[in-house]
């Protein structure tokens, strides 16, 4: 797995503003500063509420900073956007700030490419260069894509459903079946992902959702290498392409420092960006996805505390943090994420990117406040693959089928919970899984159904003398709580897949249920390193008072210590650690 490249201090200001205030729309003299901001400099906002109405947003065009003064002294509001418990959007839905080049695609097609050029031999994982049918129109820095047709066709549903469109390899699994399923495939009948407009095109190129964005480091001849590994291979049997963007990606470009609230559609968007971030943002009541990552490479998100969306409902309308079309080597670090639909999304992307230590909780659909959501979670449309969860903090670890499948996860060094943190829901009344037994599916581990190739290695699950009534495994029919629960499916006759219990390996995961260390048989070696992508103590656990790493310890006398991010939520301080 691939951790991003690093924040840089910047401390050179180009412009300091303050707020207009009387709801003056304050858009014009911020874009008028980003504008004219030397790259590499900073736009500061002063402390007070700067206004963006009326379909209006701020664009972060090139590798400038936008910094407040501080979450909840610096704020950046829709004040006409979106509310508390009201699933309407304004009459000119808008986000707040997008960093890159636009917030629409300019071609026509949700990657924005352009230039597509066949490889001319397989790109195999692990390696840094492609072979490229005319490797002309490529160079050093840019930001490329690489994907390849799913090769889907009708295939036996491990599930019983008839059929269903899927890889030969199982690599991609579609949500569509013969004969069709209500509630459950995304295609009409006479469709398929090949369709124009289809889902085939929701988060990829047509029926492309395996890829990944490369940076270019050289071009010789017919090679062209780039300056991270590629994460799994792409199959000129598969028509694996290398395309360019029509418009260059915005490199280098963040924001720091402030409150963003109000957006109707997203708060923050990073849309063709490269190689930039968020970090000490907060970001609350909003539609559509409080932090989103699109199309884009190495975005770093940290200490961030994204929570509360205006309508927490599934269709995309409270995600917190969302990945989607091809957005790859992600880092999200030392964040916050609670109270929303979906805590995590990743549509049609992930690849090499890292969730690390996390506090991820309270995922829940207001209107069904008993139905326990994803917790930490790479899926929600087919394609995401090659996905690290480390040391986080988790109600619960899944991959849901609901849009197609996920592939190649690793969950490493991680306490999940198996219910939820009781909480208020915006709908009214207490959410408390511990005590309302309807509440659920409980479970620690889940995979549903098409959920292939996923690790967990070194997790503990459950907590501690609160494990009355659970069981070690058991399916989302059975109706009881479980360490394990994979290849479930959530719609009648809830069948089972058990091709991913066969495919998922589970290795040195500590639970509370039979209090015992669980190890897969035929791997001999049960040393667990510290981490799987940092080389030292990260500097955030010697904040505060100091914290123990790695916090999270199976095979340990103490199995869990104290994940800094958590503690700053629970101490009411969620940008000052304790």
């Amino acid at each position: 797995m691939t951790g991003a490249g690093g924040i840089p201090s910047r401390s050179t200001i180009c412009a300091t503003l303050t707020p207009s205030g009387d709801e003056i729309d304050d858009t014009a003299k911020m874009q008028a500063a980003i504008n004219v901001c030397p790259i590499g400099q900073v736009v500061q906002l002063s402390a007070g509420t700067f206004v963006i109405n009326d379909g209006h947003y701020l664009r972060l065009n090139k590798g400038v900073t936008l910094r407040g003064a501080g979450p909840g002294q610096t704020i950046i509001a829709k004040t006409n956007g979106a509310k508390p418990f009201q699933s309407a959007v304004s009459a000119k839905p808008s986000p707040l700030v997008v960093v890159g080049v636009s917030l629409f695609s300019t071609t026509g097609d949700s990657t924005n490419t352009k230039f597509s050029i066949a490889l001319t031999a397989d790109a195999v994982k692990g390696e840094y260069s492609v072979k490229v049918a005319d490797a002309s129109g490529f160079a050093p820095g840019q930001i490329v894509l690489l994907d390849e047709t799913s090769g889907a066709a009708w295939q036996k549903d491990p599930q019983g459903r008839g059929e269903i469109w899927a890889a030969p390899d199982w690599r991609v699994v579609w949500q569509k079946h013969n004969p069709p399923v209500q509630f459950v495939d995304d295609f009409a009948p006479e469709a398929l992902p090949t369709t124009p407009q289809s889902a085939g095109s929701w988060f990829s190129r047509l029926d492309r959702p395996t890829a990944e964005i490369k940076e270019v480091a050289s071009v010789t001849g017919s090679i062209v290498t780039f300056t991270t590994p590629i994460h799994i291979s792409y199959r000129t049997g598969h028509a694996a392409q290398l395309s360019r963007y029509a418009l260059p990606h915005v490199v280098n470009a963040g924001v720091e420092d402030l409150t963003l609230t109000g957006g109707d559609a997203g708060n923050l968007r990073f849309n063709w960006a490269a190689k930039s971030w968020a970090k000490n943002v907060e970001s609350t009541v909003w539609h559509d996805e409080g932090l989103a990552i699109h199309a884009s490479f190495r975005v770093e998100l940290r200490e961030f505390y994204v929570h509360d969306a205006a309508w927490a409902q599934p269709g995309g309308g409270g995600y917190a943090i969302s990945l989607s079309a091809g957005s790859s080597e992600v880092l999200i670090e030392n964040g916050i994420s609670v109270r929303a639909n979906k805590v995590l999304v990743m549509r049609s992307a992930g690849a090499g990117s890292v969730v690390g230590y996390n506090y991820m909780d309270m995922g829940y659909i207001n209107t069904q406040g008993y139905w326990i959501e994803t917790g930490l979670n790479a899926s929600h449309m087919v394609g995401p693959h090659h996905v690290l969860f480390e040391g986080n903090y988790g109600h619960n670890a899944d991959s849901d089928n609901t849009h197609g499948n996920s592939v190649y996860l690793t969950f490493f060094r991680n306490h999940l919970r198996g219910i939820r943190t009781a909480f208020d829901n915006q709908a009214g009344g207490r959410i408390d899984d511990a005590a309302q037994s309807r509440n659920g599916p409980r479970r620690c581990a889940g995979l549903m159904a098409y959920s292939y190739w996923t690790s967990f290695v070194g997790n503990v699950l459950g907590a501690a003398g609160q494990m009355d009534g659970w069981v070690y495994e058991s399916r989302f029919a059975d109706g009881r709580p479980a360490i394990w629960m994979l290849g479930w499916d959530a719609v009648s006759p809830y069948p089972i897949d058990a091709k991913v219990s066969e495919t998922t390996l589970r290795h040195g995961n500590f639970d509370y249920l039979t209090n015992s260390v669980k190890w897969d048989g035929e791997i001999v070696d049960r040393a667990l390193p510290n981490s799987l992508y940092l080389t030292k103590k990260p500097a955030f656990f010697d904040a505060g008072r100091g914290y123990m790493w790695p916090w999270v310890d199976p095979a340990g006398a103490t199995k869990l210590h104290t994940l800094p991010a958590k503690a700053r939520y629970d101490a009411g301080t969620p940008f000052k650690q304790p």
